[in-house]
């Protein structure tokens, strides 16, 4: 949920243009790869999310052990990586955000904070997953 929440505050106003130019640019501090970092790890691990429920129902049903033994880890990895991949998405978010010039924002700063109030949630609930795989 809040992958989801943070892909859709960066593609929702992530971007705006300025009254006499119509170019789009990106809310944080006019970098353009921070709102793609956002959407991208956004979209990835809401895709995860939805792969590891599906291994999750049918789990009980695997009876390869070596099978299991390599989901098992995979979730490990993959949730270990993510939690890492947030932390870092929520520091370039937050630095990129205290650079962004109070001028420069018309609208999309409450969309701005809740992508990096998520990003920082989503620390937290990938290490929970990853301490629940372990």
């Amino acid at each position: 949920v809040f992958a989801l929440i943070v892909f859709a505050c960066l593609v929702g106003d992530g971007y705006m243009s300025r009254p006499e130019d119509p170019r789009l640019f990106c809310i944080f501090n006019h970098n353009e790869d921070a709102c793609r970092y956002g959407i991208g790890i956004g979209v990835l691990a809401f895709l995860a999310c939805i792969f590891f429920f599906m291994v999750d129902v049918y789990f009980p049903q695997i009876s390869n052990t070596t099978d299991r033994k390599y989901l098992v880890l995979a979730d490990l990895g993959f949730s270990g990586l993510w939690t890492f991949l947030w932390f870092i998405g929520f520091c370039f978010l937050t630095n990129q955000w205290s650079w962004t010039r109070a001028e420069d924002v018309y609208f999309g700063a409450d969309s701005a904070r809740a992508a990096i109030t998520f990003s920082f949630f989503s620390i937290f609930s990938w290490g929970l997953l990853l301490t629940f795989a372990y």
